[in-house]
């Protein structure tokens, strides 16, 4: 038995060696980059770990067809070939689109296997004799069927793509379809007895390093594309600024001849307020929430000095955190402008306390509140909301998560991982 495996190795050698190196070195690099994406990380590393399964799972099926007759091991053997290929290319799909729809392809995933690991007590997939000889069935070609589909999904979310993408970054993805689609007509219509390994397992492995060598390539395209919104996102500040600070000075005039005291304060408020906001802009790292709290509340005393009928309230259970500079201000802002102002008796609640293994902050008011599928999907609108949801996400692993209900008001909810503190 020991000899037969050994055989087996040696006759493959060729091909099966490459292939471990690569696996293993891709392994070590996925492991070690610290650049690439924690829900990325994880899929790639599942990828390894299937599509080395995969090469042990061709040499055993060489194994139990030359070597040892047991029909019943190289059916299990067999089940999980034919299963584990539409679940390699699923989680491609979710490499190439984080928004894709997971559950139905996991649905059709688990169905094919259901159906393939009949062939345990029947023939409608496939059996193996008792002289240890493959036998099709009716259903056969189920996993090719679904793969093939698989494939043409994987096409379809990356040619998707290429509305925000540089076609010459598409290649790669497009080439790993076509490569596998190549291997696939290979292994069915071509015979290869002589090697154990299948021309779709060696295309698989080739695929999973080259998507990941696209995801550095996207990692860097993002990157550039984060750095442009930023320095907009100062453009818009610096255009916005002079409006804020005529109606405001505007304010204080008012308030010279009718309340001078109070002209005063504001006029302290305003001066409060630059300092922090020009500082806020130089933070490339986490600041003290109790900081961004503390400008926040120096922006809605001017705002609510302006327009009386609004009101700020805070519930801030726990502020021992950090969070990106810049954020909980900018959420307050919008809903004043966009949510509250013009509306009777309107109010901003600003809260934070610990749950569980998040720090969680709300920012909700009881405005206009909007469409969030629509603002998502318009070109140009709500940068700010985008540009504050990318930081958190960026620079403390956390999460940003819009519900508004037209006439009813918006909520917003900030997770921060306790962790990252």
């Amino acid at each position: 038995m020991l000899e037969n495996v050994v055989k087996i190795i040696q006759d493959n050698m060729t091909a099966i060696l490459p292939l471990f190196l690569e696996l293993f070195c891709l392994l070590f690099v996925v492991l070690l980059d610290p650049y690439i994406k924690r829900s990325h990380r994880r899929i790639m590393l599942i990828s390894i770990a299937l599509i080395t399964l995969s090469v042990v799972q061709n040499l055993l099926n060489d194994y139990f067809g030359f070597y040892y007759n047991n029909p019943t091991l190289r059916t299990l053997n067999s089940i999980f070939g034919y299963s584990v290929s539409p679940v390699i290319i699923v989680l491609f799909c979710m490499l190439v689109s984080d928004k894709t729809k997971q559950l139905p392809l996991w649905i059709v995933t688990g169905v094919n296997a259901l159906i393939h690991s009949t062939s345990l007590f029947s023939h409608v997939c496939f059996w193996i004799s008792d002289d240890n000889h493959f036998r099709r069935g009716p259903l056969t070609y189920t996993s090719h069927v679904v793969c093939a589909g698989l494939l043409l999904y994987l096409l379809y979310l990356t040619l998707k793509r290429k509305s925000d993408r540089k076609s010459s970054r598409l290649f790669i993805p497009v080439f790993n379809i076509l490569s596998v689609v190549a291997a696939f007509l290979l292994d069915t219509f071509v015979t290869h007895t002589d090697e154990g390994v299948t021309f779709t397992t060696i295309a698989t492995v080739n695929s999973c390093l080259f998507y990941y060598i696209w995801m550095h390539l996207e990692f860097v395209h993002d990157h550039e594309k984060a750095l442009m919104a930023e320095q907009r996102i100062k453009i818009m500040m610096s255009q916005i600024q002079p409006h804020f600070l005529y109606n405001t000075l505007s304010s204080i005039q008012a308030l010279c001849l009718a309340d001078p005291e109070k002209a005063f304060d504001v006029t302290e408020k305003l001066g409060t307020y630059l300092r922090q906001n020009i500082d806020s802009l130089d933070q490339p790292q986490l600041i003290p929430f109790e900081k961004e709290l503390e400008h926040t509340r120096v922006y809605s005393e001017i705002e609510m000095i302006r327009f009386p009928s609004i009101r700020i309230e805070y519930d801030t259970r726990d502020t021992d955190f950090s969070i990106p500079a810049l954020t909980v201000q900018p959420l307050v802002e919008n809903a004043i402008r966009h949510g509250i102002r013009g509306v009777e008796n309107g109010i901003v609640c600003v809260s934070s306390k610990k749950a569980g293994d998040f720090y969680e902050i709300m920012i909700s008011d009881n405005g206009r509140g909007f469409d969030v599928q629509a603002a998502e999907n318009a070109s140009g609108t709500h940068i700010g909301l985008h540009n504050v949801k990318e930081r958190i996400e960026e620079m403390c692993g956390g999460t940003l998560t819009i519900e508004s209900i037209t006439g009813a008001g918006t909520t917003i909810t900030i997770r921060i991982p306790a962790e990252k503190e």
